[in-house]
């Protein structure tokens, strides 16, 4: 099953399902494209967590090693953005780039979960783009500047029940129509289960939040105006453009 959430013609935020390219909630069906509605991102996290180097060709291009345990960063809720916006990144930057990522968003309040019982907790499966200011990303150590400014992290358009993702599901971006990456929940060094186990050793995961998985090799910089699409087979594709100031 998948679902989109979406406010409708009278200013009301629902959930609909999601079916040959429709949302359909009540009596009522729209499509994705629909003016008389506005695609909202799929869950409201109270924060994203991020994942580093979780490919080993992305951490060779990065020219950093692969970490022995997770590398975990932050997103707030200012970050987020949702399918069919215009991000507008910092002015002055010389580096923005794409990231394509699985999204996993949490369904319920948790804390130490086991590897074993880590998929109970998943609401469902959805599209990120870890949009990445490289001018500061560089220069500092927690990555505020880099990856936390407003609109860095679209999401969606739609959150899928696991059963819908296979396990070596596909995880491409393309910008302006020409594919920049394509890889493959298989290639992960650590897989789902493992992250939120680690992840919830150290915080309270609560209903909402997002896990963004990493992304493989092949990022590389947004010019202005540039439309970006971030697939994940068996969720969708997300589409956003970038304003560069």
């Amino acid at each position: 099953m998948k679902y989109v959430r979406f406010r409708d013609p009278a200013g009301a935020v629902r959930r609909g399902e999601f079916e040959s390219g429709r949302v359909h909630f009540a009596n009522e069906s729209y499509a994705l494209s629909d003016d008389e509605i506005d695609v909202l991102p799929p869950c409201e996290p109270s924060k994203i967590v991020c994942i580093g180097r979780n490919y080993a060709a992305h951490a060779d291009e990065m020219d950093s090693d692969v970490p022995d345990r997770p590398l975990l960063f932050l997103k707030p809720p200012n970050a987020l953005a949702a399918h069919g916006d215009t991000v507008t990144a910092p002015a002055g930057k010389e580096r923005i780039d794409y990231e394509a990522e699985l999204g996993v968003v949490v369904g319920e309040q948790c804390r130490h979960v086991p590897e074993a019982d880590a998929m109970d907790v998943v609401d469902g499966f959805t599209c990120v783009n870890d949009i990445s200011n490289r001018d500061d990303q560089g220069q500092e150590q927690n990555w505020i500047r880099g990856k936390a400014f407003d609109g860095a992290a679209p999401i969606g358009p739609v959150l899928a029940t696991p059963d819908e993702v296979p396990d070596d599901a596909a995880v491409r971006s393309r910008v302006d129509g020409e594919t920049k990456q394509d890889g493959s929940l298989d290639r992960l060094i650590f897989s789902i289960p493992e992250l939120i186990a680690e992840i919830t050793s150290y915080l309270t995961l609560e209903p909402g939040d997002v896990i963004a998985t990493g992304t493989p090799e092949g990022v590389g910089p947004l010019e202005d105006g540039a439309a970006v699409e971030i697939e994940v087979e068996g969720v969708g594709t997300l589409e956003h453009s970038i304003r560069l100031p």
